[in-house]
């Protein structure tokens, strides 16, 4: 039986365990001594409302799925009908090979290759490693086709808040009530604490997209905070999206550190 998220890559160090998935390439698991410090989901699901998940060549959403690129109109397909937007680019769903495996790391690999709206080609890899201080993601982007091509990237994570979102403490303040969906810029780096853990990411991800989980499949039980590399509509702004000229390579690094 295949599973819906496609071969699982468990790694494990000490009392902490993370779940890596073929599909997506993204976590499904992440925990420390039993508790979980992301809200995943169960191996017999299919990943709802993005959880865990990697967003390449483009993080967040872009109106209408068009942009222009070097003179060229490109018309992506529409992935929130409700929206009417191309959302979070286009490996969410696709396979990941694991390429490199240790007890307690994990390399997974996908050639994404041209298709209509994005007519490049880029060799992508995430690398998933656990520390004694926590999880440490590192992803690479390398255009290995014959074009200069745009590129944006981002991660889906969110943090589990047990007694609900409102009882989340961010940064030294309670949500509550509130409903987050926004765009922090943070250049240089940043780590965001929220409850008794911190996300960090050097400076190749200068943005963060703060979600409060107000979907009904999370029903504000997680706290997104996702570390991207530009804004939502990026493509059609231009705004930090990055050039990637043939041979070129985007590498970064956040993680979560756990105090337990």
């Amino acid at each position: 039986m295949i599973l819906p998220s496609g071969e699982q890559h468990e790694l494990v160090l000490g009392d902490q365990r993370a779940v890596v998935v073929e599909v997506g390439g993204g976590l499904r698991i992440y925990e420390r001594a039993g508790r979980p410090i992301l809200l995943g989901y169960g191996e017999q699901e299919m990943c709802g409302a993005g959880r865990g998940q990697v967003l390449m060549p483009w993080p967040n959403r872009l109106a209408e799925g068009r942009y222009a690129w070097e003179g060229e109109e490109l018309q992506l397909p529409l992935n929130e009908v409700e929206s009417r937007s191309a959302i979070h680019g286009l490996v969410r769903w696709a396979s990941w090979r694991a390429v490199e495996r240790e007890e307690a790391r994990v390399v997974v690999e996908h050639t994404l290759h041209p298709q209509p709206g994005y007519p490049f080609t880029l060799l992508l890899r995430v690398e998933y490693r656990l520390e004694e201080r926590g999880l440490v993601v590192r992803t690479e982007a390398k255009n290995v086709g014959a074009r200069t091509c745009p590129f944006g990237a981002g991660h889906h994570p969110y943090v589990a808040a047990s007694e609900g979102v409102d009882e989340l403490v961010l940064d030294g303040a309670r949500i509550g009530a509130r409903r987050l969906d926004e765009t922090w810029h943070r250049p240089g780096g940043w780590r965001i604490a929220a409850a008794d853990v911190e996300l960090w990411a050097d400076a190749s991800w200068p943005y963060v997209q703060l979600f409060t989980g107000d979907l009904p499949d999370v029903g504000r039980r997680g706290l997104a905070i996702e570390p991207m590399t530009c804004p939502p509509q990026a493509f059609r702004t231009s705004e930090a999206v990055l050039r990637l000229s043939p041979g070129d390579t985007f590498f970064g690094e956040w993680g979560i550190d756990t105090r337990s």
